[in-house]
């Protein structure tokens, strides 16, 4: 016979018995553990003290099937790998753990489609969702805030209650930056199609640039990521132009890398600018200049949103929260060359 069937399990301690140890309802009970302030102060003591003595663990699986509610909360970013993301993790993080609420991270690899999918498989055990740079549509994130409760953050869509850093403004100082060091020929490294801050910091580069009377191209789209930085180099040297603002800081570095392999400098012979200051930006060689946003109170304010609404204490209308970013100049910008 296996050892493991002759050895018993502990019982799970449950309501029951820690009625039976205080002489109070279940009821009473649950109340105190579920929703204190329903029972008073000694009471609630009383049953707190005989639950933490007897080891009790909260069913949240039975608490689930009664109030409706996991009190877990997923957090869906587009690629856990990228440092932008380890301030929103943590943010949103302290802020559910400090509300009582579980924390379920999801890598959604870029995809909407996953995100679509990993929403739909979790949809009973959450009890709603944090959706960073979504890459859902417009019209999809939409519908699916009708069905569950969410906050999105750096999305802004109608009807959708959403966090946005405000790299558009951030863009905007960049460009001024680079035209007042007499940059007049400045590219856009782009980042991902599907990525709505993508298309927002372009526009800004646009209309920045409109108001000196200066053209502005694109390049890509390029993945966001490091490895992509060497074709976006290459792509850059082609175009002879004398600075760039990059779709965020690991494009940016991977392009100082490939710059230096190919014996050109920066900034003296190109300027380029990142986005986001991201864990290292300051490290590299040249130290990266880029656009600093307050991403960790970013994860904060969206689950504040979240659990307001979740606690019905929200407003009718869908609120958003726009949170301010601004320029570090740093080694990797310069005078335009000669």
């Amino acid at each position: 016979m296996d050892n493991r069937d002759s050895v018993k399990r502990p019982r799970r301690v449950t309501i029951n018995d820690i009625a039976e140890a205080t002489g109070f309802a279940a009821s009473t009970v649950s109340r105190a553990l579920s929703r204190p302030g329903r029972v008073n102060a000694a009471t609630r003591e009383r049953i707190v003290a005989v639950a933490r003595e007897l080891s009790y663990v909260p069913n949240t699986h039975a608490r689930a099937l009664t109030s409706g509610r996991t009190e877990t909360v997923a957090v869906l970013v587009s690629d856990v790998t990228n440092p932008f993301y380890f301030g929103l993790i943590r943010g949103t993080q302290h802020q559910l753990k400090a509300a009582g609420y579980a924390h379920l991270l999801i890598d959604t690899e870029n995809s909407g489609e996953l995100e679509s999918h990993m929403l739909s498989k979790m949809r009973q055990s959450i009890d709603g969702a944090i959706m960073a740079t979504s890459r859902l549509s417009h019209r999809l994130l939409a519908a699916l805030a009708t069905e569950l409760p969410l906050v999105a953050v750096n999305r802004m869509v109608r009807g959708v209650e959403s966090v946005v850093l405000d790299s558009p403004s951030g863009v905007a100082q960049a460009t001024e930056h680079l035209i007042s060091l007499g940059h007049s020929d400045i590219v856009y490294m782009s980042g991902p199609e599907n990525s709505w801050s993508n298309e927002a910091r372009w526009r800004s580069l646009i209309a920045a640039a409109a108001r000196h009377g200066l053209p502005v191209r694109r390049l890509g789209p390029f993945p966001a990521g490091r490895m992509s930085g060497s074709a976006a180099a290459d792509a850059l040297i082609n175009t002879r132009a004398t600075a760039c603002i990059a779709f965020n800081d690991l494009l940016a570095i991977g392009m100082l890398t490939r710059l230096r392999e190919r014996g050109v400098g920066v900034p003296g012979e190109i300027s380029v600018v990142g986005c986001d200051d991201m864990f290292g930006a300051d490290f590299c060689h040249p130290t990266l200049t880029t656009l600093a946003a307050p991403i960790e109170q970013a994860g904060r304010v969206a689950v504040s949103m979240l659990l307001a609404r979740l606690n019905d204490s929200a407003p009718a209308t869908r609120q958003s929260a726009v949170l301010p970013t601004h320029l570090i100049v740093r080694e990797s910008t310069g005078p335009a060359p000669r």
